[in-house]
């Protein structure tokens, strides 16, 4: 079968060439095409899939070819841009719109680079560098480096110190307040997706966004806590290390964005109580609403979110409670409807404990102690409870009450004997 795009000046584009170069797995293949005409590629076969400017798939392969473009800014945002594509815009003028210089290297089918930017040398001295000053004029592409940062922060990656300038410059002048919520979620989400999220925060900081972006968040940066408990004193950087280390703990993303909020209350502990934070695990309920409302998080992860916050505290200090309070927790985090979601609560915990300075490597000992107590209660035989209570209480009324309360009087009970078994102090 007679590949149509050998007929036409197309070129390997952006993220297939820079992971190639890289080493890494190429997932998805673009290709600009350079000369040709949207009546030339729909002759060939390819489909039309892009509104703004001229995209196609490849009628066999699915791959997206672009005709080349230019781009020019009409305003604010990163919809203030007004394209062209024609058979007379080069090469060289479509990879110069391009974000960064690891992204703007084009190979053609015989494995020659065409690197007008020095992305080969950039990627090799391990730098994220803006192409030129035109980065500024979308404010996207502050989260897309922030985004780089973490994602290749394990090969030894920084951002170019005259790029970072001009992201604190477009902070300055307020074009990242042109951005958009749901898409400022949309590369956030694909953040908490990977790992090293703490370094995409840290980006956002360093040019002054994140107070911009997410302002709860930043809100944390210079609140102190009591020593004795988190030796690194200040609420940011506590946040900063619990998802550090969550990254040992392989957390998915609505754990992980769990424990990037369960301290937002910590921001609004009244002065005079610093660094004391009582309370601290409801007043966050409010932020972390606020954020979710704003970015229009997933309602799963704004409930997971709500009863991290709430509720970890009792995780750190399971073998005290009372087993009563402990199915109490259990119940309020959906235990018995939603399994599944206390191994993550005690995740988002154990992360929590060890993002702390000298508790790196702290045990997992609490965490290992509200899975046991779950797993003693779901081992309850909810079914012959249930029958046996019928038979008891066939002839009285609220039948249905008494199962539940008998169900739940058992698991109680099996709690308790975990308790007395472990020595547990909350008896």
């Amino acid at each position: 079968m007679t590949d149509p795009a050998e007929k036409l000046d197309a070129y390997l584009v952006g993220g297939a060439v820079r992971d190639q170069i890289m080493g890494l797995a190429v997932k998805d293949r673009d290709w600009v095409v350079v000369g040709a005409t949207t009546e030339q590629m729909t002759r060939l076969g390819f489909k039309r899939v892009g509104k703004d400017f001229p995209v196609f798939l490849h009628p066999h392969s699915d791959e997206e070819f672009a005709l080349a473009r230019s781009e020019r800014k009409t305003a604010k945002g990163y919809h203030g841009f007004e394209f062209h594509s024609g058979p007379a815009v080069t090469l060289e003028q479509d990879l110069s719109r391009r974000d960064l210089t690891m992204n703007a290297i084009a190979m053609d089918r015989q494995g020659n680079f065409v690197d007008p930017h020095q992305g080969r040398a950039d990627i090799h001295n391990r730098l994220i560098r803006h192409v030129s000053d035109a980065f500024k004029e979308d404010p996207v592409r502050i989260l897309r480096v922030a985004r780089f940062a973490a994602r290749f922060a394990g090969q030894g990656f920084n951002v170019a110190a005259d790029t970072q300038a001009l992201m604190a410059e477009m902070v300055v002048n307020g074009e990242v307040d042109a951005l958009v919520a749901e898409r400022v979620w949309q590369e956030l989400r694909s953040c908490l997706g990977q790992k090293n999220c703490a370094r995409f925060i840290r980006e956002l900081r360093n040019c002054g966004a994140l107070k911009k972006i997410i302002p709860e968040l930043d809100a944390l940066f210079g609140i102190p806590q009591t020593a004795r408990y988190h030796p690194e004193i200040d609420t940011g950087i506590h946040t900063l290390m619990a998802l550090d280390a969550a990254d040992n703990l392989a957390l998915d993303p609505m754990t992980l964005f769990a424990v990037m909020v369960h301290d937002l209350g910590k921001a609004l502990t009244p002065e005079s109580e610093l660094p004391a934070h009582r309370g601290h695990e409801r007043r966050g309920l409010k932020p972390i609403n606020q954020l979710c409302d704003r970015f229009g998080v997933p309602g799963d992860y704004r409930s997971f979110a709500l009863k991290v916050c709430e509720y970890h505290l009792h995780c750190h200090r399971i073998d005290e409670l009372k087993p009563v309070t402990v199915m109490k927790v259990l119940e309020r985090l959906d235990g018995f409807k939603k399994p599944d979601s206390i191994r993550r609560f005690a995740l988002a915990c154990l992360a929590d404990k060890r993002g702390r300075t000298g508790h790196e490597n702290a045990s997992d000992e609490q965490m290992r102690l509200l899975l046991e107590y779950h797993r003693a209660a779901l081992a309850v035989d909810a079914g012959a409870i249930a029958m046996e209570t019928r038979a008891n209480h066939s002839s009285q009324a609220n039948v249905g009450l008494r199962i539940k309360r008998a169900i739940r009087r058992r698991r109680i009970a099996a709690i308790r004997q975990i308790k007395v078994e472990n020595n547990d102090p909350g008896i």
